[in-house]
């Protein structure tokens, strides 16, 4: 649920707007009537979002070999070197 709140309101009631976030709302904070920022629960899933990276990596990886192999990573590197 997203529910719109006014910037003094997020400011005086930010402890409740941060327990209705721990509940699983979304706020957007408007100033003026515009939206300028959200509050959104932290992901905390950065571990597995890595350990997916790294897996899909690694099977890129081992499907295109044949692309892998025939690039030169150090000079590629020495090339961006001044």
């Amino acid at each position: 649920m997203n529910i719109e709140v006014g910037s003094y309101e997020a400011k005086t009631k930010l402890p409740e707007l941060l327990r209705g976030v721990q509940a699983g709302n979304r706020y957007t904070i408007t100033l003026r009537g515009e939206a300028v920022a959200d509050l959104v629960p932290a992901e905390c899933n950065l571990h597995q979002d890595t350990v997916t990276a790294v897996d899909d990596m690694l099977s890129f990886m081992q499907t295109n070999n044949n692309l892998v192999g025939a690039v030169d990573v150090k000079a590629l590197i020495n090339e961006g070197r001044a």
